[in-house]
Formats: C-alpha cells, sequence, structure tokens
C-alpha cells in the first residue's frame, strides 16, 4: 500500500523523516501483535519460572513475595517514563536514539554512543540468560520424567542453550510478514498461557491441603525471611529477590515501532499494559506458589527448579510436566521476541555509525524487509556470554544480574536527560500522545524511577553468596 493513499503510513514515517530517519520497515504488526510483543518481552513466566530460585534460596519465601510486588510497582514508574519517551520517538532505536533528541549537538555523540552500547549489552545478556533459563527448565523436566536418576552437565545445558538460539535466530530469518504473522499466532499463545498460569493458581490451590498450606506469617511476614547467603546480613539477603522482577526489557516494543501501525500511540499503550498485567499477575503467581511450596528444605529439588518441583508435589509428575510445556513454551517465544528487539537495536546503532562497522550490520534485506546481518551477529554474540555456565552456574547468574543493570541504566539516561535539558534552547521534547506532563505527575514518576534505578543496580553488583570466590563471584559489577 503506498504511503500517498495511506495516511496512517503517512504520519508514521513523517516522525521518522523529522527525526532524520528514512523508512525502511513495512508495517506488519498489529495493535494486538504489538501488546502480545510487548508481553513476551516482559515475560511473566519466564521470569517467575526462571528467577523463582533467586529470590527463594537467598532471602527466603518472603523475599519471593515482596520483592516482586515492591519491584514491580517501581518498575511501572520506570515502564510509564519509557514509554512517555518512546511515544515522542517511535523509532527502532528505542530510547538510544531518544538520548540523542534529548541532548544538545555536542554531546549527542557520547551520550548515544554510552547508552548505545548500554542498551545490546543488556539486550544480549537478557537474551542469553532467557535461552538459558529455558534449557535448566527443559532439562528440569527430563529430571523430573526420570524421577530424578539422570545427570544433567553443564555441557548439555549449553549444548542445548546454543541449539535453542540458533533457532530462535533462524525464525528471526523471516520476513517482517511472516514475524508479524508469527506473532499473531503467539498473541493465542499468550493469552493460552495467561489462562495456564490462572489455571495453575487454582490447581495449586486445589490440590493443596489447607493443613500443608503455609500461614501468613510464613508467606508474608518475618516467618519467611530465611537468609541462606553464607554471610550476608538478612536486609540485603532479603534486597536480593528483586533481581525476580527487574529483570525485564521495557522499551522491547520500541525497537519494532518501525514496524507497527500508529506506532506512537501503540508501542506505549503495549508498554504501559504489559507492565501492568505482569506485575500484578505476577504476585499472585509468587504468592500462591510460595503458599503451595511445602518444606523450604526440599527445594530446589533434584531437578533444579523449585516452582517445577512444587507443581510435581502439589499436582503430581504427569500434570506437572503437561502444564510445564506450556511454561516452556512461552520462553521460547519470550527469546524469539528479544531476538527480534536486539538485532533491531544492533541494526539501529550500526546505521547511526556507533558500531565500528561502517554500516555494515545496518542493512536491510531487499529480499525479507529485515536486517539479517544484524539477526545473525545478534544470534552469535547472544552465545558468548552463556559460556559462563561451563564454570559455573552461580557465576551464569551474572548474565542475569548484568541484564538488568545494564538495560535500566540505559532506560534512565533520556530520563534525566528530558528533565535537565527541557529548557535548553537547542533541544526540543515534543511530546507525543503518552504523555504525563511537566507537573507533579510527571517529576515524581521520572525521579522515583531514577533513584530506584541506582539502588538497585548497586545491589545487583554485590556477590550474593559468602565467602566470596572465583566460583561465586558476581561477575557483573566487572
Amino acid at each position: 500500500m503506498s504511503r500517498s493513499v495511506d495516511p496512517t503510513f503517512s504520519e508514521d514515517d513523517k516522525v521518522l523523516e523529522e527525526m532524520g530517519y528514512v523508512p525502511s520497515f513495512k508495517r506488519e504488526f498489529s495493535n494486538l501483535a504489538t501488546i502480545s510483543f510487548a508481553f513476551s518481552i516482559m515475560g511473566l513466566c519466564s521470569s517467575v519460572a526462571t528467577t523463582f530460585n533467586t529470590p527463594l534460596l537467598m532471602g527466603g519465601p518472603a523475599s519471593v513475595t515482596w520483592c516482586w510486588i515492591i519491584g514491580a510497582c517501581m518498575c511501572f514508574t520506570l515502564g510509564t517514563s519509557i514509554a512517555e519517551i518512546v511515544s515522542a520517538f517511535p523509532t527502532c532505536g528505542g530510547t538510544y536514539t531518544a538520548t540523542a533528541q534529548l541532548c544538545p549537538p555536542r554531546q549527542r555523540a557520547l551520550l548515544g554512543w554510552i547508552v548505545g552500547w548500554l542498551k545490546l549489552l543488556g539486550q544480549l545478556c537478557g537474551l542469553c540468560s532467557t535461552e538459558i533459563g529455558l534449557a535448566n527448565m527443559i532439562w528440569a523436566a527430563v529430571v523430573i520424567s526420570k524421577d530424578g536418576q539422570y545427570v544433567v552437565t553443564h555441557g548439555m545445558t549449553v549444548g542445548l542453550f546454543v541449539a535453542l538460539l540458533v533457532l530462535n535466530g533462524l525464525l528471526n530469518c523471516l520476513a517482517t510478514r511472516g514475524l508479524a504473522l508469527f506473532t499473531n499466532v503467539f498473541v493465542f499463545v499468550n493469552l493460552g498461557t495467561t489462562i495456564i498460569a490462572l489455571f495453575i493458581i487454582i490447581v495449586l490451590l486445589a490440590m493443596t491441603p489447607r493443613s500443608e498450606m503455609h500461614p501468613a506469617s510464613y508467606v508474608f511476614g518475618s516467618a519467611g525471611l530465611v537468609n541462606q547467603t553464607g554471610g550476608w546480613n538478612d536486609g540485603l539477603a532479603f534486597l536480593f529477590g528483586l533481581l525476580s522482577v527487574q529483570w525485564m526489557g521495557y522499551d522491547g516494543t520500541a525497537h519494532v515501532s518501525e514496524e507497527v501501525r500508529r506506532a506512537a500511540y501503540a508501542a506505549p499503550s503495549a508498554i504501559f499494559i504489559a507492565t501492568i498485567g505482569t506485575g500484578l499477575l505476577g504476585w499472585v503467581f509468587n504468592i500462591v506458589a510460595v503458599l503451595c511450596s511445602g518444606p523450604l528444605e526440599q527445594l530446589p529439588g533434584p531437578s533444579g527448579s523449585a516452582f517445577l518441583q512444587i507443581m510435581v508435589l502439589r499436582i503430581g509428575k504427569p500434570g506437572a510436566l503437561f502444564l510445564w510445556t506450556f511454561v516452556c513454551l512461552t520462553v521460547f517465544f519470550c527469546c524469539q521476541s528479544s531476538v527480534q528487539a536486539c538485532s533491531r537495536m544492533m541494526y539501529a546503532f550500526s546505521r547511526d555509525h556507533g558500531l565500528p562497522d561502517r554500516g555494515y550490520f545496518g542493512k536491510i534485506s531487499s529480499r525479507m524487509s529485515t536486517p539479517l546481518r544484524a539477526v545473525c551477529f545478534t544470534t552469535g554474540l547472544a552465545i558468548l556470554p552463556g559460556l559462563l555456565e561451563l564454570a559455573s552456574p552461580i557465576a551464569a547468574n551474572a548474565v542475569f544480574a548484568l541484564c538488568a543493570i545494564a538495560l535500566d541504566s540505559s532506560y534512565i539516561i533520556p530520563i534525566i536527560l528530558r528533565r535537565i535539558y527541557r529548557n535548553h534552547p537547542e533541544v526540543v521534547f515534543k511530546p507525543g500522545p503518552f504523555y504525563m506532563g511537566d507537573g507533579v505527575l510527571g517529576w515524581a514518576v521520572n525521579l522515583t524511577c531514577t533513584f530506584w534505578t541506582t539502588f538497585v543496580c548497586i545491589i545487583f553488583c554485590i556477590p550474593t553468596e559468602r565467602p566470596v570466590t572465583r566460583l561465586n563471584m558476581n561477575y557483573a559489577s566487572v
């Protein structure tokens, strides 16, 4: 459909041209597909299933419950602030492109370079950690099916991780229309998995005898604060649980905004809806899992996955494995969306000469209308951090922490710049449809997310166990 005929396309492309970009993608994503994409990036099931062990085995059950809702509330301020910026600058560069627009010309190169590299680092680590989590989930199911009589080596985990990542990379080589169709199909998978999540909640409550449910003091109170860090104080052990909710990509939808119709409306709306939905449903999910978790000393069990072990305990092996299949499928689609978002960021960064590649990865395939070079390069790079799993699973946890640190840091820089240079003569911020204004609400939300992000980035640099050795060191700080 020509741009002269379709006014929606013309308006979207006009915004890009005002920022100095030539429209390169076909806009094949519907609003529903965009929201589904955002939910898959946020990853309700992937976030809970792959990071449930961290708060449970560091600060105890109460850490699982409270860290999720506290973090979700703070993440809502961050997601809202990002949605406001994405609405004003709906490009595939996301907050990286916005940074260049929100500072004086003499600072654009440096700040854009910093945010661009933080984004790439965070997205690559996010993709890597999700794929590692999926590999561990699949092997956990195998161990459960063999009644614990099966040994999974680090090499087997890494091998499956690489295979899954390559498969996601190959699927992302589809043309934009194919990716949009794939995402539209996933809308129903996503909705189905949300129903599955609710079903898991109901079944866990129904199958757990009242006498075996933990009391409120265990789920919400001091009885649930169990320090298992080996030396850190209780407060710090509790705060380590924040990783479970901070490990999400808020502006993932922005990276496909050049493939979305009415991007200035659709992209921020998807971020806003997905942040609320993931936060609230995830909290209920965690509360029920802790309520029905059984003895803490029996977790995470032979499978290494505390969440799967709880399902097996209450639902039985056949039912648990059946439901676990859908959870794994959701995580796979989360990885699929992560490859797409990261490759678009790689494309945008190369297009703007942020990479030392002379624009090699900033090219669109004329046949597929997708950045094939960026997809292949992203897939290859994401394998490298996963090799830490060969050294130690604890060391590999640094990849999760690094994802949160790098991404959250890249988010708050444009938020800060918008406030610092709001009256600068060389900086023009034209609000999009999603706008909180310059009053108390906007300032409060922006300041809250900035201070919160700074706080959690410090927490995530601290080793989670003592005494600190080369095997349990948190290499995210390095």
